[in-house]
């Protein structure tokens, strides 16, 4: 990890744009310890099991007939830097030549913010199943990564054994395969929520209902993700979700502000506030009944309806 080179990079952005995304991308890598990609004999054969047994278990469960990438991809913590970089770029691509009164001043800003987002995400991202939204090419339609130094360390600090670890991780990223595949509507829906909010941002006012929709789209992924994991996972996981809240709760204050300032916070309410909708559905009807979110996007629950399952349930059984 260089401080030092990562500062320098940050310092000489350059372009025409809100963002120098290479030096942001270079800036971060130089931040961050790209950790070992030395795979054991027989580990990448491990990870391909674990994502195909997940798949099937997930198929039987939900009666969704998905799949999931047919490269799954091993990272070193650089590597993923660089898979996400170009999305995180095509999301604020409505922003890009907004610069304010000293365009040289506030592209550095920019450049060094995006640069700890993506140093501190490298270090801390496990799995992540990359339906690539905004994407330009359509036969790249979805992506699947598994962060190895990462999930290494955290085993490891959570005291738990690495290939339990890792399995649980596959199962959680490929529920989320799952959905895309049980909604093929779902990455526009997103995608167009996304667009419609930020070019508002762009134009400086707020589209409140673009981003209330896009929570709301995004606590029900989560949600429906823990439900199906509660269903499909051939183990008990409470011991590992438990530590990992232990993890994120004994965080130091800098930390917390980080997560703060990036929406993790937001993105645990979700996982929380998605769960407890989808096992209210579930404990009074079914998990077919649940799996109705996915027939059309009006099948979402609004915001009211997340916090009172009930109204939703009358509502989509009609």
């Amino acid at each position: 990890m260089n401080l030092y080179r990562s500062a320098r990079v940050v310092a000489g952005a350059s372009g025409t744009n809100a963002i120098d995304w290479r030096s942001a991308a270079d800036a971060a890598k130089a931040a961050t310890e790209p950790g070992s990609l030395a795979l054991e004999p027989g580990e990448r054969e491990a990870y391909a099991r674990d994502v195909r047994e997940a798949r099937d278990a997930v198929r039987t469960v939900s009666g969704v007939d998905f799949d999931v990438p047919e490269t799954v991809e091993i990272q070193n913590r650089h590597h993923w830097i660089d898979a996400n970089v170009a999305t995180f770029e095509r999301v604020m691509s409505a922003l890009e030549t907004h610069t304010g009164t000293f365009p040289g001043i506030a592209r550095t800003i920019n450049t060094g913010t995006m640069t700890v987002m993506l140093a501190f995400l490298g270090r801390n991202v496990l799995g992540q199943y990359d339906p690539l939204l905004l994407a330009e090419t359509p036969a790249d339609d979805h992506a699947l990564y598994f962060v190895r130094p990462n999930i290494l360390s955290a085993a490891h600090k959570l005291d738990v054994d690495s290939d339990r670890f890792r399995r649980w991780i596959a199962f959680h990223e490929v529920t989320h395969a799952a959905e895309f595949g049980a909604a093929p509507w779902l990455s526009d829906h997103l995608e167009r929520r996304m667009q419609d909010g930020i070019a508002t941002l762009s134009e400086g006012s707020f589209n409140r209902e673009a981003f209330r929709d896009l929570d709301a789209a995004m606590t029900v992924v989560e949600g429906y993700a823990e439900l199906l994991m509660d269903h499909a996972f051939d183990d008990e996981y409470e011991d590992l979700r438990r530590k990992l809240d232990q993890r994120r709760k004994g965080r130091g204050p800098l930390q917390r502000l980080v997560r703060r300032l990036l929406g993790l916070g937001l993105k645990e309410r979700q996982y929380e506030r998605g769960k407890r909708f989808f096992e209210h559905v579930v404990a009074v009807r079914d998990l077919e009944t649940a799996s109705l979110v996915w027939a059309h996007p009006e099948n979402l629950p609004s915001q009211d309806e997340l916090e009172a399952p009930g109204t939703w349930i009358q509502r989509v059984e009609r």
